[in-house]
């Protein structure tokens, strides 16, 4: 274990308030609340300060969709068979109809909208229109198959088709996200006993351009977790046990200017019992930091959850952070140096660091 991830490093307390769901950080300087298939668009400062002021605008979903708000009050819904966009008033201003997914019937993602407000990017399934050439067929559905998945840009003021490319893939789970500066794409799928597959991908800028869409680079077994200032990306690998050497939980840092691997941290080194410790997140705090949450399981006593400060460009730790108070696994970073915390009792945290030079170890 590296020692650095035993010292304390100092976390100041910015006040809490009721959880009402899951939260999670919205363009705009605003908060989704999801709970059930409610989702509910808050005032981030106005919902942290506990005020009564109430949603700004309200969705509900069924249970097969998944959904993102947008800057302007709407939102991108993803069914099993549809992409759709729902203005403010909750009208349909356009849907994009597909094929429905193989295997379970829901979404496996939300819609992407980049920073622009300009292209939505989504994976869609694809049926078989040549098996032969296809190396992997999903066909356990008797009267249809399925071969790779595709990627789509979407125009996000009409839903017309303005970028495609195809994914090696056949994905249960999907991860998009695009670069803060709306240059790439991030899509990570998750496809049954092939772990994750990365892939950045970039607008070409005219439908003419190929497909629209130009794949610059890629890794095996990471899935996106965040970005980092400039063109590098955070992703994290899991130990699945798929494989006799994947067995281990890591972080890594891409250049997808370059697309190599720049830093990697095996989180073998935070853990206390490596074969039994769970990391199944990590956010990136600010362009110098990544939080990484995980379960720990001290020798003779009960697991314990422990959040860890990563030095962004290294990956190096720097120390576990001293909590005054409860803190689960899920966080929530507002990208301002802030993040929340749940406390289990039904209250949100909200912090910020205190010295980044480790304390005093207790």
């Amino acid at each position: 274990m590296n020692t650095a991830g035993d010292e304390l490093v100092d976390v100041v307390p910015l006040g809490a308030v009721r959880a009402r769901g899951t939260v999670e950080v919205a363009a705009g300087g605003r908060l989704l609340v999801r709970a059930g298939g409610l989702l509910q668009v808050y005032d981030r400062e106005e919902f942290l300060a506990g005020t009564d002021a109430g949603p700004v605008v309200s969705l509900r979903v069924e249970e097969q969709e998944r959904a993102a708000p947008t800057p302007d009050g709407g939102f991108l819904v993803a069914g099993a068979a549809s992409v759709r966009a729902v203005g403010p008033d909750g009208g349909t201003r356009w849907t994009f109809a597909h094929d429905p997914w193989h295997g379970t019937p829901r979404a496996r993602s939300a819609p992407a909208l980049s920073p622009d407000g300009r292209l939505v990017a989504v994976v869609v399934p694809t049926p078989e229109p040549d098996r032969a050439q296809a190396a992997l067929v999903y066909d356990a559905e008797p009267g249809r198959s399925y071969v790779w998945d595709r990627l789509l840009f979407l125009d996000a003021a009409t839903g017309a088709v303005v970028g495609r490319q195809q994914l090696r893939s056949l994905a249960s789970g999907v991860v998009l996200g695009w670069r803060p500066d709306g240059g790439a794409v991030a899509v990570s799928c998750w496809t049954a006993w092939h772990s994750w597959s990365t892939w950045w991908a970039e607008p070409t800028g005219s439908a003419d351009a190929g497909d629209g869409i130009r794949i610059a680079g890629g890794t095996w077994m990471h899935a996106l977790a965040g970005f980092l200032p400039g063109s590098r990306t955070l992703t994290q690998r899991y130990a699945e046990h798929v494989w006799p050497d994947d067995d281990r939980d890591e972080l890594a840092v891409y250049d997808t200017a370059s697309g190599g691997q720049v830093a990697v941290l095996d989180l073998a080194e935070l853990a206390v019992d490596p074969q039994e410790d769970e990391f199944r997140s990590a956010e990136v705090l600010d362009g110098r930091h990544v939080l990484v949450p995980g379960r720990v399981f001290p020798a003779g006593g009960p697991p314990q959850t422990r959040h860890w400060l990563i030095d962004a460009a290294s990956l190096r730790p720097l120390g576990r952070l001293a909590y005054p108070a409860a803190v689960g696994r899920d966080v929530t970073v507002l990208g301002d140096g802030t993040w929340l915390t749940e406390d289990g009792g039904g209250h949100l945290h909200r912090w910020a660091l205190g010295r980044t030079e480790p304390a005093a170890s207790a």
